[in-house]
């Protein structure tokens, strides 16, 4: 890691946490600044839109429909909490296209923001998405920080429904399975929600929703659909064979839209040639492999049988991605053609897209209809090699482990000091260009979801070092970003993983990672036993710089349990055999923990004796932030044994060297120095220092603390007076 790199402003007790500089070996263990904390309710500003919702597909006839839902909402509007709607129908009918259609319609109306989640199971894991996630998601892009979202599911919806009683906002649900899990989504205020599903969901109707079950399309409604699709004069010029044509599909919009597609490709087509070949499709089928329904089923498999060989080939392997979406990386990488990552594949995926086999999503990524993947998955277990299929499958793995390990090294240069292995490759990675820690750090963003599905899947298909490898690459996003539900999941994941390995230095890095996610939650308890557990580790391996480091962190753990006493002897322990293992720096470290336990404590000059050692140490080590902070800790100290004139330079210094780097640790250092102007009889200075602090706390949302300043201050003042 390299500092100051955790967002700033969160505490416990009063105590900042940052990440340090990385050590001289480069690995997590050699972070040791970090200090236990407790997450602060927000304040939010209204100026956090979010605009989520897809692009809009072609809508035909569903007039009735759209009505029927407008009428609802407006008979609901005034009544001061959300309209909710549930839009059912099988497969392919066309329940999300409807959904917004009519949500993008009503921006004007609810100008707060759109959201959007899809809440389907993947086949690779068959797993429907948590709403707890979900709602981390939501807070995230309404503009919460993620280190002050509650871990809490009670206190994380709470928070929720307090953010959103008084916005307008349109949310949609997609693809959900049950109505226990629709329910915590909803917001708190006038919004409209519509959840989208192929059950009924009547559990909802009992919370005031409106169902609407969305039947296939009749038949002039579908020949209109082919139509747009066409864009020519075919269906008017041959009407008849239209109508054949759109009964064969069904009325499934899904189904006229691929079938469609495919003859828009051939202009000089007649109709009546799809006709005869669905036609015969259909016959040739001796059963319904799709949610039950003929006409996809035997419309994809002519798309496919239409596609040109490399579309086909790059249609079924994409089926093996197990993300959401993908983008022209990953085709390139399922290919195994990284020389043409730039070229090839996206003139492949725009014929896909083309075809209607796939959905643009608007930002460069792609995705499958859920019937499509299936499809394509299908035709991958009958069209491709058992080898090809696991080679390809192994190379969108390492595309994810590679570009991830990229963004690890641009963001946290230091930090990997444990091996990446990859497959036979070519391995495809993602090039993030001049703006290279913006970009990385957004591409981890951007990617959260597939890295979460990818890092589960490799442990499930029997590639478990890629697991713990990819929790690893990925600590330069958590620590930054506080993902902590995915920090905990991808850390849990990748201890597991270690273990069916036998690999004791990856169990330690991944304990010892979690762990400090579990202090950045306040999860001492929790960190602690991980501590502990790579502690025996490291010692029954031998390793005693590993060892070493746990004793810092162990004694962090300690300290937020407020067992002052057994974090002292660990800090003590930790100053002494660090420097003796090789990290001075660390050893440096746990000085400073030990001169703030001191300090806790009342006990003066042992907390100068300590800071003053740990400033030296930070010093010589080119560790200025942290040098800074143990200057300011030493000048607490001082002022509190009545050495002002002691205490000010180092104040001065901490300043220095922390303005603009850290808000939190700035505002905390103006406290001590207006402290110090008070003990002067400067009041007017020392009122400016505190409302400096006020100012700084209050932009980070840490409203008590200065809430307790602007008291302090205020007492200050009513003294004076």
């Amino acid at each position: 890691m390299t500092g100051p790199s955790v967002q700033a402003g969160t505490v416990y007790g009063g105590i900042h946490i940052t990440a340090a500089p990385a050590g001289p070996t480069g690995s997590a263990e050699s972070a040791s600044a970090f200090v236990p904390v407790v997450p602060v309710v927000p304040v939010v500003p209204f100026e956090h839109r979010p605009w989520q919702l897809p692009p809009v597909g072609r809508l035909a006839d569903r007039t009735l429909e759209l009505a029927a839902l407008e009428d609802f909402r407006r008979g609901a509007a005034g009544l001061g909490h959300p309209t909710l709607a549930a839009v059912s129908g099988i497969g392919g009918v066309g329940k999300t296209v409807l959904a917004l259609s009519w949500l993008h319609g009503l921006r004007d109306d609810f100008p707060d923001g759109q959201l959007y989640a899809d809440l389907g199971a993947q086949p690779q894991d068959g797993a429907p998405v948590s709403p707890f996630e979900v709602i981390g998601r939501f807070l995230r892009a309404l503009g919460v920080p993620a280190d002050r979202i509650p871990q809490a599911a009670d206190e994380r919806t709470g928070l929720y429904r307090s953010l959103t009683a008084t916005r307008r906002l349109v949310v949609l649900l997609d693809d959900a399975v049950t109505a226990a899990q629709v329910r915590p989504l909803v917001p708190g205020g006038p919004s409209v929600v519509v959840a989208t599903s192929r059950w009924r969901l009547p559990g909802l109707a009992m919370d005031g929703g409106y169902l609407l079950h969305l039947e296939p399309l009749g038949t002039d409604a579908a020949v209109e659909l082919l139509a747009m699709t066409l864009a020519d004069d075919r269906v008017r010029a041959q009407p008849t064979d239209a109508r054949a044509l759109v009964e064969l599909c069904e009325g499934l919009p899904l189904a006229v839209r691929v079938a469609g597609a495919r003859l828009a490709a051939r202009p000089g087509r007649g109709i009546n040639a799809m006709v005869r070949e669905l036609s015969d499709e259909h016959s040739r089928l001796g059963a319904l492999a799709i949610d039950g329904d003929h006409g996809v089923r035997a419309t994809l498999d002519l798309a496919y049988g239409g596609l040109p060989q490399d579309a086909a080939r790059l249609y079924r392997l994409l089926a093996l991605h197990p993300g959401p979406d993908f983008t022209a990386d990953v085709a390139a990488a399922v290919l195994g053609d990284a020389d043409r990552a730039r070229a090839e594949p996206p003139r492949l995926l725009e014929l896909l897209h083309d075809a209607n086999l796939l959905t643009d999503t608007g930002d460069e990524h792609y995705r499958f209809h859920d019937l499509v993947r299936l499809h394509a998955a299908s035709k991958a277990e009958t069209d491709e090699d058992p080898a090809e299929r696991t080679a390809a499958e192994r190379r969108v793995l390492d595309h994810y482990l590679a570009t991830a390990t990229c963004a690890e090294e641009i963001l946290d240069p230091h930090h990997r000091s444990l091996p990446r292995d990859h497959g036979a490759g070519p391995v495809v990675v993602t090039a993030f260009g001049d703006d290279g820690s913006e970009a990385a750090l957004a591409w981890l963003e951007r990617e959260l979801p597939s890295l979460m599905r990818v890092l589960r899947h490799a442990r499930r298909s029997g590639h478990p070092a890629v697991t713990w490898q990819l929790a690893d690459a990925m600590w330069s996003l958590f620590v930054r970003r506080k993902h902590y539900e995915e920090w905990r999941a991808a850390h849990e994941e990748g201890a597991a993983a270690a273990r069916e390995l036998s690999d004791t230095a990856a169990e330690c890095r991944m304990l010892t990672s979690g762990g400090l996610g579990e202090l950045d939650t306040g999860q001492h308890a929790r960190a602690l036993e991980s501590f502990e557990r790579a502690a025996r580790l490291f010692e029954a391996q031998g390793d005693g710089l590993g060892f070493a480091r746990t004793l810092n962190y162990r004694g962090l753990a300690h300290q937020g349990l407020g067992q002052l006493r057994e974090a002292a002897a660990l800090f003590e322990q930790a100053a002494a055999e660090l420097p003796r293992c090789g990290d001075v720096r660390a050893g440096g470290l746990a000085r400073f923990n030990l001169a703030e336990v001191a300090l806790a404590e009342g006990r003066y000059e042992a907390a100068t004796a300590d800071a003053e050692a740990a400033h030296r140490t930070l010093t010589a080590e080119r560790d200025p932030y942290n040098a800074a902070r143990a200057a300011r800790v030493s000048a607490t100290a001082h002022l509190a044994l009545a050495h002002p004139d002691t205490a000010e330079p180092r104040l001065l210094s901490a300043l220095s060297a922390l303005h603009g780097v850290s808000d939190f640790e700035t505002a905390q250092t103006l406290e001590v120095l207006a402290e110090l102007l008070e003990s002067r009889g400067q009041p007017g200075p020392a009122r400016d220092r505190y409302e400096e602090a006020i100012a700084l706390y209050e932009g980070l949302g840490l409203t008590t603390r200065a809430e307790n300043v602007q008291a302090r201050l205020d007492g200050e003042e009513g003294t004076a007076g």
